[in-house]
């Protein structure tokens, strides 16, 4: 049997008009609790700091499922602040984390019902997940380097895919990154269930049109 594909709209802002213009272009395709993906970077982890306010995010995206993709070099202060900001799930980087931090965090998670996402970048050896295969049963396969949005897929992530879906045949995979039809349509076939696109639908000239067409991928 087939896996059914999620498409989620990412938003990768450096300030709160952006946010507030690709928000409310979501909502004229998006449907009350479909998911939306915001990239929070905090110019460490990468080169690229961007926009992050917990509370106003939940106020405008109050109607959606929301998840936010944590790509900075201490994750467990900013984590608590959208556990109780209320999104419903949070990606951490395996680069970032050790044991004991992951722990603290899915303890906070815990409580208020939040989901955890653990991803890597392109170089991370997806051998790495093993160790935190006992706390995580959803992954991230970045399949850009962290930055901005609008880079070209790494082919070397299809891999991965596979890795996981052969290690973990039920845990949720997500692919972030350059995702496209042609792309997309890869990355399923790979084992993937979740697809996140930024400028394939944000910078299109139909945003509703390219998301449909995402949808369809087989």
């Amino acid at each position: 049997m087939s896996r059914m594909l999620e498409i989620i709209p990412a938003l990768n802002c450096l300030d709160e008009e952006c946010i507030r213009e690709k928000v409310k272009r979501a909502k004229s395709f998006l449907k009350e609790d479909d998911w939306l993906h915001l990239d929070v970077a905090d110019g460490c982890f990468t080169f690229l700091k961007t926009w992050g306010d917990a509370h106003l995010w939940k106020k405008l995206t109050h109607n959606f499922k929301s998840e936010v993709h944590l790509m900075i070099e201490d994750p467990e202060g900013v984590a608590l602040s959208w556990i109780w900001g209320g999104v419903d799930r949070i990606i951490l980087h395996i680069e970032a984390l050790h044991k004991t931090t992951a722990r603290r965090i899915l303890d906070m998670a815990k409580t208020r019902g939040v989901q955890l996402m653990l991803s890597m970048q392109p170089e991370t050896p997806v051998e790495l997940v093993k160790q935190y295969a006992g706390l995580f049963s959803q992954f991230q396969i970045l399949a850009v380097n962290p930055g901005f949005s609008g880079q070209n897929f790494l082919p070397t992530c299809l891999w991965k895919i596979k890795f996981l879906r052969l290690a973990f045949p039920g845990a949720t995979i997500e692919v972030d990154g350059g995702i496209n039809e042609e792309t997309g349509h890869r990355a399923k076939t790979a084992g993937a269930d979740i697809l996140v696109s930024a400028s394939y639908i944000f910078e299109s000239e139909n945003p509703k049109a390219a998301y449909k067409r995402l949808r369809e991928i087989s």
